[in-house]
């Protein structure tokens, strides 16, 4: 296998060759522009042409950007980001901790990890912290690709659902109904009172690395006897008749492993809209964001959706630029409820490359419940 070690040399020079050793001492073979030798291409275009034949490209993130190329207006490892994510080549990324970034090598690290990029990331702080982690990466590329596959549960799972509480006290600006995504890894012991508060007080930092919050959004935590929560307030809309899309409004990890995600669904002045098309890619971009978080690292989990106050609720499109005129309420006046009642669990590839195929079976069940689809 050809692995393609992509970064700016300066600030990470230790790293880049024990990362070569490594490679090789695996049994395959690094492709470094270090091990370029002399020709006529352009060092961009030889860099390029050497990513499109390997295997994977291993990505490390430092202090620096690097040269920038007029013919962009990126550096070269930006320009291999690009490349490598258009060829659908399997990606890792490591991010080194205690250094301070450029500017420019901020911003793209942000590019990188934004939530919907569905790749692996994680972190080091010197190359003997790296070396082991990498090593681990190699040896499951090794095995080929995790595929998004189905098995059939012996027993429901006991979930946490937040149905009844309603808003709970968030910053929802007026909006009760919400959409919730759990997703429970299956032999799990879950947390102990200790490990739930490190995750819980690493949560918020968590959140903004997906790139799912901007930097300038306040973040509040809390806490309970059984779970960690951080809360994201709702923009208000312009208008009470503004429609606005579906944003992200809480994130919870529960002692038992569960990690959850609230989330206010499309609305515009006739009320919340479950929208065929829009709720897939809704509950898709929520589950790569719970992927992206780092925390859930089991082989199989059990995803389940839900809708709190489905009542106000209707089937319909969503049009961010004009509201509707009228709604249909089918279950206004009468109670009941709407949530997917899992019987099989699912690999971990439902929360990155499977999350579209995933999302499509979950809003399916939830529009299936509703009384107008009857």
């Amino acid at each position: 296998m050809r692995i393609f070690i992509s970064s700016a040399r300066k600030g990470l020079e230790e790293e880049r060759d024990a990362l070569d050793g490594l490679v090789r001492a695996l049994g395959h073979t690094p492709v470094r522009f270090e091990d370029f030798s002399a020709q006529t291409t352009p060092s961009r275009e030889a860099c390029l042409k050497a990513l499109s034949t390997a295997d994977a490209c291993l990505f490390l993130l430092g202090p620096n950007y690097g040269h920038v190329f007029p013919e962009t207006g990126q550096s070269a490892t930006h320009d291999e980001w690009v490349a490598a994510q258009q060829a659908g080549m399997p990606r890792l990324v490591y991010r080194k901790l205690n250094v301070t970034f450029e500017p420019s090598q901020h911003k793209f690290v942000r590019v990188v990890e934004a939530y919907a990029t569905g790749v692996f990331r994680d972190s080091f702080r010197t190359a003997a912290d790296l070396l082991p982690k990498v090593a681990g990466k190699i040896r499951e590329l090794e095995s080929g690709p995790s595929p998004l596959a189905f098995a059939k549960l012996a027993q429901p799972p006991t979930l946490h659902w937040t149905l009844e509480e309603g808003t709970g006290g968030l910053q929802t600006a007026g909006v009760t109904t919400l959409l919730e995504l759990h997703v429970l890894p299956l032999d799990s012991a879950g947390y102990s009172a200790r490990e739930l508060e490190a995750l819980g007080h690493s949560l918020p930092g968590r959140v903004r690395l997906t790139g799912m919050v901007e930097d300038d959004v306040p973040l509040s935590s809390s806490r309970s006897q059984d779970h960690m929560a951080v809360s994201v307030p709702a923009s208000r809309p312009p208008s009470w008749d503004t429609p606005r899309p579906g944003q992200l409004v809480e994130v919870r990890l529960y002692k038992t492993g569960q990690l959850s995600t609230r989330a206010l669904l499309p609305q515009d002045s006739m009320g919340p809209i479950l929208d065929p098309n829009a709720l897939p890619k809704q509950i898709a971009e929520l589950l790569k964001f719970t992927g992206s978080l780092n925390i859930i690292r089991q082989d199989r989990i059990v995803v389940a959706a839900g809708v709190s106050e489905p009542v106000m609720t209707s089937i319909d499109t969503f049009d961010p630029r004009q509201s509707r005129r009228t709604a249909s309420l089918a279950g206004f006046g009468r109670s009941f409820a709407l949530r997917t009642e899992p019987d099989e669990s699912v690999t971990l590839a439902a929360l990155q490359a499977g999350a579209d195929e995933v999302a499509e079976h979950l809003a399916r069940a939830l529009i299936a419940r509703h009384p107008s689809a009857a």
